[in-house]
């Protein structure tokens, strides 16, 4: 049979997919690659120009990450232990293959020797910034070190490689490892029906008796928002905060602790390599964000400003919680419970009122829509494609003359064997070749409810959000009019600015004319009654204080984490979440919680001194949703410009002159705390 990870002509072919295909191809073309590269800088007396040279290295790159792209999609969306060795094998070659071109002394020249010629001035806005980018990433990668040093950074981004694996892995092993089953109905009131529902449907899949329930997160949160016996909460809790670490009813098996602190030494080692004080200030050197303190004053910021609502908060919970609920010692495993009824007692509304408003064909159809009328394309299901799970469907996106622009899977479903949270990945990138373009591909993501028995999908208002927040990430991929790879869609923008689109989307999730496009009954096709939007509107900023620390929490351990570690015996991953949650936490966690040992973001993805992302792109996202609370949440002149000036540009621009262009102005933080409902 012919391999698919080397027929890169179309689509992947998921089913065709093995892991025994894995290691070989992605060898030969690191192989190919490699030789190709070789003979491009054969001959040094040839003048180096784009298309011998980078139109070239852009073909091996994107050939390359098409071959690559289906099997990390996989390992996240369909995990077996096949794959995931394979997966494992392919990462310290992967790293290995891509420091190699960053220190390669002679592409460096070359690519100078392309700038300080005539031919320089001649090449478009994108073709300079890939350049541009290209020289900063070569001093990053470590051209200037000696060949002692270039060895030491190989050395260390191969085992960052794999020590990430290996900690994504404990969490998903760790989440997939425990799960309880109920036999006694009694144990679960105050449950919704559709929880029961879904842990039924779950235990009859396990052909087990009874209720199970697991620490994906629609069940895990069903039980710490609604389940009325404290027991069971608590037991939940500290089965999904103890996640891959050393406590917990799994303590030690799948125990990220080590993973953590060595992933912060090496990180540690490779920004001293580059004389960067701190592995923070190696991260800023491609964010909007220039220095540290810049980051750290804007956290701190957010904090004075948020802290006193976010008191008022807590106070406003714990004596409700002793008052109405008993609970005078309110626990972390009370909080979700003690919030849903205080909104309950507050508002009159729930997420379970909500859901009947929410069923997926509608939600999906409703965004569309919204899509539709803002930035005038057209969204179409495919059938026909292959794909790695029955659940996922197929997308197009056209535009008014019905040019191809990009397609999609959606993948909507929690299930076992798939990373938990929600994403975008890139599968296929714009870019032109031989006169084509490429079509952008992206994989959609999310871990929503699924459906129950004969039953649609019925989606929480937050899951919503969600989609809403991931599909606002595969516009900016597939609606770029870029074509250069290396600045198309994602690609080329800064870590801190790359969360503008999506976060912008969730806007659309909360005016009444968007929502009655993706709220309708799913029994009765009612539109979402005035009554309960405006208790929905109501209680839209329910604990907005405590939610906004809680995020800067996260953002000031991450950045001051990579700014003070140092390594040597001690451990300091807890130390310094301890300190952070006690500078600005209105509720401390039990000792015993890890959070930290299953924080993928910073430790297995892309936000590692970067968590502050969220906030800071967040202030651009308010601040732009805001010209459109001023003209209309349709206007389409401001969609226009949105389209043209943020989704299409890919990385070809620096963010801020981008968004300036936008809206004639800098943006402030005035509309996000108006919209966090922090305004003092």
């Amino acid at each position: 049979m012919t391999n698919p990870l080397l027929d890169l002509g179309g689509l992947p072919r998921f089913g065709q997919i093995e892991a025994i295909h894995v290691i070989p191809a992605i060898e030969h073309l690191l192989s190919e690659n490699r030789q190709l590269l070789s003979d491009l800088l054969a001959d040094s007396n040839a003048p180096y120009t784009w298309d011998n040279l980078l139109q070239v290295m852009q073909e091996m790159d994107d050939r390359l990450n098409r071959a690559w792209s289906p099997v990390s999609h996989l390992n996240s969306v369909k995990n077996s232990d096949e794959l995931r060795a394979a997966h494992e094998h392919c990462l310290p070659l992967l790293s290995e293959y891509h420091t190699e071109i960053g220190q390669n002394n002679h592409l460096y020249t070359a690519i100078k020797s392309i700038v300080d010629s005539d031919q320089y001035d001649s090449l478009s806005p994108a073709q300079k910034k890939i350049i541009q980018n290209k020289q900063r990433d070569f001093h990053l990668s470590g051209i200037d070190l000696d060949e002692d040093k270039k060895n030491q950074f190989k050395e260390i981004k191969q085992q960052l490689a794999k020590l990430k694996s290996n900690y994504e892995n404990n969490v998903l092993d760790a989440t997939n490892g425990w799960q309880k089953i109920i036999t006694d109905k009694s144990q679960l009131t105050g449950l919704p029906d559709s929880a029961l529902a879904m842990a039924k449907q779950a235990a009859e899949l396990e052909s087990v008796e009874g209720w199970l329930f697991n620490l994906q997160f629609p069940s895990y949160f069903a039980i710490m928002t609604h389940a009325d016996q404290r027991e069971l909460r608590a037991q939940f809790y500290t089965a999904y905060c103890t996640r891959a670490s050393d406590q917990g009813p799994n303590a030690g098996k799948w125990d990220n602790t080590d993973n953590m602190e060595r992933i912060m030494c090496l990180r540690q080692k490779l920004a001293q390599l580059l004389d960067f004080n701190n592995y923070a200030e190696y991260s800023l050197a491609t964010k909007m964000a220039d220095s540290t303190d810049k980051v750290i004053d804007f956290l701190q910021q957010l904090a004075e400003k948020s802290k006193t609502v976010a008191q008022q908060d807590i106070t406003q919970l714990k004596a409700y919680a002793a008052e109405h609920l008993g609970i005078a010692d309110l626990q972390a495993w009370d909080l979700n419970y003690a919030a849903e009824k205080l909104r309950l007692h507050q508002y009159d509304i729930s997420q379970e009122t909500l859901k009947p408003y929410f069923p997926e064909d509608q939600v999906i159809e409703g965004l569309f829509a919204i899509v539709k009328r803002l930035y005038n394309i057209d969204i179409s299901a495919v059938s026909g494609v292959e794909t790695w799970h029955p659940d996922v469907r197929f997308y197009e996106i056209k535009d008014t003359q019905g040019v191809l622009r990009g397609q999609f899977y959606l993948d909507l479903y929690a299930r076992p064997h798939k990373r938990g949270g929600a994403w975008m990945d890139e599968c296929i990138v714009r870019h032109a070749y031989k006169g084509m373009i490429q079509i952008p591909v992206t994989y959609l993501t999310c871990n929503l409810t699924p459906p129950i028995g004969d039953e649609p999908a019925l989606f929480t208002h937050d899951e919503v959000n969600t989609l809403f927040h991931e599909f606002g990430h595969g516009l900016q991929h597939m609606l770029t009019q870029v074509d250069y790879s290396a600045v198309s869609g994602i690609n080329g923008v800064p870590w801190d600015a790359v969360e503008l689109p999506s976060q912008f989307m969730e806007n659309w999730c909360w005016e009444k004319e968007s929502l009655n496009l993706i709220a309708r009954h799913y029994q009765t096709g009612e539109t979402l009654p005035d009554e309960i939007f405006a208790k929905m509107n109501a209680a839209k900023n329910f604990q907005s204080g405590m939610q906004m620390l809680r995020q800067i929490e996260f953002a000031l351990f991450d950045f001051n984490l990579h700014i003070h570690y140092q390594c040597n015996a001690l451990p300091q991953v807890q130390k310094t979440l301890d300190e952070t949650r006690q500078t600005i936490s209105v509720f401390i966690p039990p000792e015993f919680n890890r959070f930290q040992h299953a924080f993928t973001h910073i430790f297995s993805g892309g936000y590692s001194a970067g968590y502050y992302s969220y906030k800071w792109a967040e202030v651009l996202s308010a601040d732009a949703f805001s010209l459109f609370e001023e003209k209309g949440i349709f206007d389409q002149h401001s969609g226009e410009q949105f389209l043209h000036n943020i989704l299409e540009m890919g990385g070809v621009e620096e963010p801020m002159d981008l968004y300036v262009r936008f809206r004639g102005r800098k943006p402030t933080i005035d509309a996000l705390l108006r919209h966090s409902g922090i305004t003092v």
